[in-house]
């Protein structure tokens, strides 16, 4: 009988993973998913819970992208735009 081991990420339970540091990227970008959530919900009260969950990990996933833009490079984002046209 072989053994397996699995990591289980603490912040998506359902979620399982086959190598600690992928179980730990995940849950660090859920966490920033969680925080900028919160600010985006603080800036634009207007939008549902359920539209600030989505943008907070949109922007999570694609953090690099943001990143490169808000260092002098707003044309990183037309990956964005480029991704989604297809």
């Amino acid at each position: 009988m072989a053994v397996e081991v699995v990591y289980r990420s603490s912040r998506d339970l359902e979620r399982l993973f086959m190598d600690k540091a992928e179980a730990d990227r995940h849950d660090k970008m859920l966490e920033l998913a969680e925080l900028l959530s919160s600010v985006l919900s603080k800036a634009v009260p207007s939008l549902s819970e359920a539209q600030v969950e989505e943008a907070g990990i949109y922007m999570a996933k694609n953090r690099d992208v943001f990143a490169r833009a808000f260092k002098n490079q707003p044309d990183a984002l037309n990956e964005l735009l480029s991704d989604a046209a297809e």
